[in-house]
């Protein structure tokens, strides 16, 4: 097994087929519960949509965009509406939830590395060549699907995957080769999954039905991301519905998304595997689809506001977890790997900051989460930080990095009752400024 590695703070969720109510209880209660039921191991199975705003499903109140599957999903869920990414970029986001580990600490900042004396026009030649040593470093921490195997998981990939070939998650199977070569860089082969079909997804689950193992499944379509080419008859629907073709596509490809979901429900529910698989949802990043362009608004992705950072997280597994739509607690995706852990009884790793959300007194007891931006293009943690911010209910600061020659201020906002931080707060409340500094302080130098 990989040992867990912890990146210097000054350095730096299915290839072979494819056509294409209440609070939980605390710790003593419903969590042991949990534990004492999983010796049924249940199948595991992370839903992650790619670039979509938390405000963007039926559930969480959106009055275009109809979402009927997931609705379903979040009302049968411990769903928390106030969940977070660290970062809003994908392959750091979704290190993260494969890892359980902040940016900082599992080396993932951006999507691409740059190295001083990199030119800009010249990326395609030193992008491939840079990533490799992202990519053997990354070869040494510890996923998920590596900390399954004690419990004889087989794990499986599709979709969005950066990081190299699979078997750098710890996969045992997937759809990303990874080859730059063949076009691998974020998914390459993978990316047809939802979009083509889910032919490889079923063939994966009829593999561990067929040696009977447990199985990890991670389902991370190249949805609702552009490029936004989504079914005609979807797209003639949300015309309809506004006079921007570029929001009509955006809302088509939402729903598309949504009906990809239902299919993986289906085929779970049509191999009478639901009653014992533990589902999760996030989404890696947020965005807002500007109405006059094909871009997204530049407070949603790549940015340090809630448009970026904030996703519904959820969690099913029928009879054992019990449904609540929790509309207060902040959680984190960093938090995922945990929760699975605690779930199978499996010892957590020191090095991971996140808790189990079906542990009432942990959840209690968590003053602060985090987040970080880096640059898209990034070297060091020291070099590409941008900002850190730290969400300590109600309030939430965004510090811009202090060795930045920028004109960015410090920013505070009270998202409870300003839930779209249009009122930056922080001169009016200096004490709370400087008490999530401490803590961002006290984050950093871990």
């Amino acid at each position: 097994m990989k040992t867990l590695k912890v990146v210097s703070v000054t350095v730096l969720i299915m290839g072979v087929l494819l056509s294409c109510g209440n609070t939980p209880k605390g710790k003593d209660s419903n969590t042991k519960s949990l534990s004492q039921a999983a010796t049924s191991t249940p199948n595991i199975v992370f839903i992650l949509s790619d670039d979509q705003s938390w405000t963007d499903y039926g559930f969480m109140g959106d009055k275009n965009i109809e979402t009927p599957r997931l609705d379903q999903f979040a009302s049968e869920s411990l769903t928390f509406q106030k969940g977070y990414v660290p970062t809003s970029l994908c392959s750091p986001s979704l290190a993260t939830i494969i890892t359980g580990m902040y940016p900082k600490d599992h080396g993932i900042l951006g999507n691409d590395k740059k190295l001083p004396g990199d030119k800009r026009e010249e990326k395609k030649a030193w992008r491939a060549k840079n990533y490799e040593a992202v990519i053997e470093d990354f070869k040494a921490i510890t996923t998920l699907p590596d900390l399954l195997k004690e419990k004889g998981y087989l794990s499986f990939q599709t979709g969005k995957w950066w990081h190299g070939n699979y078997k750098i998650g710890g996969f045992d199977y997937g759809m990303t080769h990874g080859d730059p070569k063949r076009g691998g860089r974020h998914g390459d082969y993978g990316l047809q999954i939802g979009r083509k079909g889910m032919d490889t997804l079923t063939s994966y689950v009829d593999l561990a039905l067929k040696e009977k193992k447990p199985f990890f499944l991670w389902y991370a379509p190249f949805l609702p991301h552009k490029p936004h080419t989504p079914p005609k008859r979807l797209l003639e629907k949300y015309s309809k519905k506004t006079d921007s073709k570029y929001l009509a596509k955006y809302w088509a490809m939402c729903e598309w998304f949504d009906e990809t979901c239902g299919q993986l429900f289906d085929i779970i529910e049509d191999k009478g595997l639901t009653e014992n698989t533990l589902f999760v949802y996030v989404c890696d990043n947020g965005w807002v689809q500007n109405s006059d362009n094909g871009s997204s608004a530049k407070n949603s992705k790549r940015a340090p506001y809630d448009l970026g950072i904030r996703t519904p997280i959820m969690y099913k597994w029928a009879g054992k977890i019990k449904p609540k739509m929790d509309t207060e607690t902040v959680v984190s995706s960093i938090d995922m790997v945990p929760t699975v852990l605690d779930i199978l009884n499996i010892e957590k790793p020191k090095a991971l900051p996140g808790i189990s959300v079906l542990d009432e007194k942990q959840l209690a007891a968590r003053k602060t989460i985090f987040g970080e931006i880096y640059a898209h293009d990034f070297n060091t943690v020291a070099s590409s930080l941008f900002y850190t911010m730290a969400v300590a209910k109600p309030y939430k600061l965004i510090l811009p990095d202090s060795k930045r020659k920028s004109k960015a201020k410090v920013e505070l906002f009270n998202t409870d009752e300003d839930p779209f931080e249009k009122n930056n707060i922080a001169e009016q409340h200096p004490e709370i400024v400087e008490k999530l500094k401490q803590h961002i302080e006290a984050f950093r130098a871990k």
